[in-house]
């Protein structure tokens, strides 16, 4: 059966080994352009600026139109973003109120419900969704953040989480729903999503500070682009995949749409559903200091200030802040997705049928009383908090004077020789050559569809006159990526069948993926200044996590027969890893391939505050001009670098499924 599959997918796509007559004189053309060419055709090394559509002025023309001239019946577009802006604020505002220091809404005075309130409510959650065990976990986060002195900042993101996140829930349901409804809709969304999650947040906060003003409700408006994909696209997979016969069951008992929906296709789906609310919740919080640029205040911003002082303590000290925000938020979320609720036997009073809300409601109204009189109730005494910053910050200076000639040793060596000239390299390559490499490796790996994607995606690229910043962004990406995979790989086979190894590893990575990114730039620029190095060991260091999970993952889903097979043919630990294990996880392992470029993607855009002279320089440029063209462009262009790697990934996997008889080729449809 394998071998008839592989068959098969040999006539959709060319093989390599079968077409080195294609092959070959592609490449030797490619040398020849690359080695005599830029005499001959200098064109194909520097996109002609005549050739450059002026795309960058018709976006900031249509934002200048937008923000004028706009207008719906009796209001202009200024209106409607205004008025926008209002509904978000107006419950922003009650919610920072309650949670901390209070606030007048609309006439009426919002008394704090303070620490203790915040942090017993949160404790009942956890009982109710996962009990003693989840409870005294979430009690031990908020403890940490009110006992280090970071309550303040951690509820005021924590309001823009409890409206960011709700909002983001139910527009990516609806937009799932949309989707999975009708098929035109859904197909509209996909380069839709994919945009969405691959263009930096940075490119698109300047037009949120135009259309909404700087505050609050920009960073959740910029939270909500960001952090909905995921939901709209698990909504989509999940309806897609609810059984038959549950849908066939419905239209028998006679269910209207709406009750289809609501009744038996929303509940069937309910735990992929809520992998995509765990989903909302991570990506609002990794928006934090993002979101801080623009107004949201909180932990993001203790971040970011403590960035641009180099206090690399304080910072660390507010990013495990978020670390143990994320963790409560997540592991909740995760018992809500798992939680099962038995049937209630009380009857009669109110307070018998639901006594965890009443809890609440009790302990919300006395802590608010009670901190009118006790304000330690309301605020942690500062003579009780506990701070590890100057521990954080002189380990830092210590390594720094300590050992400082060794340090730049490695930075010299690894620039001379290896980050110098591979940047020369890529940036001496033509334009036109590396189009139709990709064009072809896409045809290759996927057909027709995916080799005009990716050819027609990069000179989408170099039409832009961003050719080179692009170049250096793939350098920077790629070494470190490469780098990442080098350490990734061969730590997750090393953890991956020892349960208690992966179990502390795993504590590890899940820390590192909750810390804010702005965290790992500090260190690294504290040791090893600004500059090219300096960016990719902070990328190299954010993207890790993924590279060892999916190894893990695809090392953990080999099935055990196929081990016993190998053991009773008697090959050895080694040739059990390399001949099985590693082949049959190989897809799992591109998948980590391809997360860990996207994890550095991200990351190449925030490095451009230490120096990097690539797109996400020009992104942050177009940020500190509140230039929106500029921004969107060069977004456009880190999207296309992420898609292009994505689809040929993907394709690249699905290929690897194919020969391992693990997939049908009739079953792809990335390209």
């Amino acid at each position: 059966m394998p071998d008839i599959i592989a068959s098969r997918s040999l006539t959709a796509s060319p093989t390599l080994g079968g077409n080195l007559r294609l092959w070959i004189p592609a490449f030797l053309v490619f040398a020849v352009l690359w080695l005599w060419g830029r005499d001959i055709a200098p064109w194909a090394f520097d996109y002609p600026r005549a050739w450059v559509p002026p795309v960058r002025d018709w976006i900031s023309g249509v934002m200048k139109w937008l923000m004028n001239d706009a207008s719906f019946g009796l209001f202009t577009f200024r209106d409607v973003t205004r008025a926008i802006a209002v509904v978000i604020d107006v419950p922003y505002q009650i919610a920072l109120g309650l949670l901390s220091g209070g606030a007048t809404v609309l006439g009426v005075l919002i008394s704090p419900i303070g620490w203790v309130g915040v942090t017993v409510v949160m404790g009942l959650v956890g009982h109710f969704a996962g009990g003693w065990r989840l409870a005294a976990l979430v009690l031990a986060c908020f403890g940490f953040i009110v006992v280090f002195g970071q309550w303040t900042s951690a509820m005021i993101t924590m309001a823009s989480i409890l409206i960011a996140v709700p909002l983001g829930i139910s527009l990516g349901l609806f937009l799932g729903l949309a989707g999975y409804r009708w098929r035109f809709v859904g197909r509209a969304l996909v380069p839709v999503l994919d945009l969405m999650q691959t263009i930096p947040v940075f490119a698109y906060l300047v037009p949120i500070l135009i259309l909404f003003g700087f505050g609050p409700t920009s960073a959740v408006i910029a939270t909500l682009i960001y952090a909905t994909p995921p939901m709209t696209r698990i909504t989509m997979l999940a309806l897609r995949r609810v059984p038959s016969e549950l849908q066939d069951l419905g239209h028998m008992v006679g269910c209207t749409p709406r009750q289809m929906t609501w009744r038996v296709m929303i509940p069937s789906a309910k735990e992929p559903l809520m992998v995509g609310v765990n989903q909302v919740i991570m990506l609002s919080l990794n928006m934090v200091i993002i979101a801080s640029m623009i107004g949201a205040g909180g932990l993001g911003f203790d971040v970011l200030s403590a960035l641009r002082r180099l206090d690399f303590g304080a910072g660390v000290e507010a990013g495990f802040a978020i670390v143990a925000l994320a963790i409560a938020l997540d592991r909740l979320s995760q018992a809500f997705a798992d939680h099962v609720r038995a049937p209630s036997h009380a009857h009669g009073k109110f307070v018998a049928r639901h006594p965890y809300l009443v809890g609440g409601l009790v302990t919300i109204l006395l802590s608010a009383l009670i901190g009118l009189a006790y304000p330690a109730v309301q605020s942690y005494p500062e003579a009780w908090q506990i701070s590890t910053g100057t521990f954080w910050s002189d380990l830092v200076r210590y390594i720094n004077v300590n050992y400082f000639d060794a340090l730049e040793a490695v930075k010299n060596f690894m620039l001379l020789n290896l980050l110098i000239p591979f940047k020369r390299f890529l940036i001496g390559l033509p334009w036109v050559g590396v189009a139709g490499l990709l064009a072809l490796l896409g045809w290759h790996l996927g057909g027709i569809r995916l080799g005009i994607l990716t050819g027609g995606l990069t000179v989408l690229v170099a039409s832009t006159g961003l050719w080179e910043k692009a170049m250096i962004t793939v350098y920077l990406c790629g070494l470190s990526v490469v780098i990442a995979m080098l350490i990734g790989l061969p730590i997750g086979i090393a953890v991956a069948m020892r349960d208690s190894l992966w179990r502390g590893v795993r504590l590890v990575i899940d820390t590192m993926q909750t810390l804010p990114s702005f965290v790992y730039l500090m260190p690294a620029v504290m040791l090893f200044r600004v500059g090219d190095f300096t960016a990719m060991i902070a990328v190299v260091a954010y993207a890790l996590a993924p590279a060892i999970r999916y190894t893990v993952l695809g090392l953990r889903s080999v099935d055990p027969k196929l081990i016993e097979a190998g053991q009773a043919m008697g090959c050895t630990p080694f040739q059990i890893l390399t001949r099985i294990r590693l082949k049959l996880a190989l897809p799992e392992i591109m998948l980590g391939l391809n997360q860990t470029i996207m994890f550095a993607l991200s990351m190449l855009v925030i490095t451009a505050l230490v120096g990097t002279r690539d797109l996400g320089q020009e992104v942050y440029i177009a940020l500190t001009k509140a230039d929106p063209g500029r921004g969107l462009v060069a977004g456009l262009c880190v999207a296309a670098i992420a898609i292009i790697a994505d689809r040929l990934i993907q394709a690249g996997a699905h290929r690897s499924r194919v020969r391992l008889g693990l997939a049908d080729e009739r079953t792809n449809d990335n390209s």
